[in-house]
């Protein structure tokens, strides 16, 4: 006679917390059009992105509107950048949810909602490209395209894919709470977008840990160091994007305000945004306290010291 092997049950407490996270969910479900765009415009009389995230402060030669138009740019690119993102992740996350198929199924829904909340997204940043693209002037160029950046990170390992998630999702909670929110100058309905991106993501980086975390206890010793290589080729790959996008927004903006901008000032322009999107998407994950902790506690002293050094040119360029 056949017997069905009895395989080993969820972890409780994990299964708990996933449970808490599915019921908040539920709770915390919106729509773009019903509870956030509505008939609104951005309002392009203010600043999109605060100068915290922005550094747009530093161009002490600007003038206020040319200090704007470049918050908006930065603004755009970033709606842009997250766009980008968000598309490997929300792969990830459903081949993440194929695991619990037959073992936890309020993991598996708790996964399933995290994918779809960042379609959601995906939907949402396109949307808010039309509506900026319409007004400010023709030249914007998005120089990576989502589909093909989420197959390159999709192609590394689980373990650096989940590693730059959780990275990824622990700075949007510092850039809403530090910057955005206390913004009061900024533009009412970006404002908005990203608190409703903030919403979603409060809850998705507790998934990107546990996800993570049950990850590095299946890995062997020669698997993490892989991995670990995997990381630091991605981030290389995030920097790469950055290096050009903010090259492109800058000479974007040399060209709409004034070509007649000295040799000096242009490239400090162009220097300056790079070190914007640097700090947005890699710096300010890394020094984020929570991050500091799981690679510590995920990686030895040995694979630590890699990752830094890897790290110095971009952290102190």
């Amino acid at each position: 006679m056949n017997t069905i092997a009895t395989l080993p049950g969820p972890d409780s407490a994990n299964t708990a917390r996933y449970a808490r996270l599915v019921q908040s969910s539920k709770k915390a479900e919106w729509q773009i059009d019903r509870d956030l765009l509505q008939d609104r415009q951005f309002d392009f009389s203010r600043k999109f992105l605060p100068d915290g995230l922005s550094r747009i402060d530093r161009l002490t030669f600007l003038t206020v509107g040319e200090a704007r138009l470049l918050s908006q740019i930065q603004g755009r690119t970033y709606a842009y950048i997250f766009g980008l993102v968000e598309r490997f992740i929300s792969a990830k996350m459903l081949d993440q949810g194929r695991a619990h198929v037959f073992d936890d199924q309020l993991a598996l829904e708790a996964l399933v909602r995290f994918s779809t909340d960042e379609i959601k997204h995906q939907e949402l940043f396109r949307r808010m490209e039309t509506m900026i693209g319409a007004q400010l002037p023709a030249g914007y160029r998005q120089v990576a395209d989502p589909n093909e950046v989420a197959r390159a990170v999709l192609s590394a390992s689980t373990w650096s894919v989940l590693a730059l998630t959780c990275h990824i999702e622990l700075f949007v909670q510092s850039h809403y709470t530090q910057s955005i929110a206390p913004g009061e100058a900024l533009c009412p309905l970006f404002k908005d977008v990203f608190k409703f991106h903030w919403k979603d993501e409060s809850r998705h980086v507790v998934l990107d840990e546990l996800e993570w975390k049950a990850e590095h206890a299946k890995c062997s010793p020669a698997e993490r160091d892989r991995a670990v290589d995997d990381l630091i080729a991605l981030v290389a790959a995030v920097d790469a994007i950055l290096q050009a996008q903010a090259a492109a927004d800058a000479d974007y903006f040399v060209r709409q305000v004034s070509p007649s901008f000295s040799v000096e000032e242009a490239a400090h322009i162009k220097a300056s945004v790079l070190d914007a999107y640097r700090w947005q998407y890699i710096i300010s994950g890394v020094q984020h306290p929570h991050f500091g902790r799981l690679l510590t506690h995920m990686t030895t002293p040995e694979q630590m010291a890699r990752i830094q050094t890897a790290l110095a040119p971009i952290m102190n360029p």
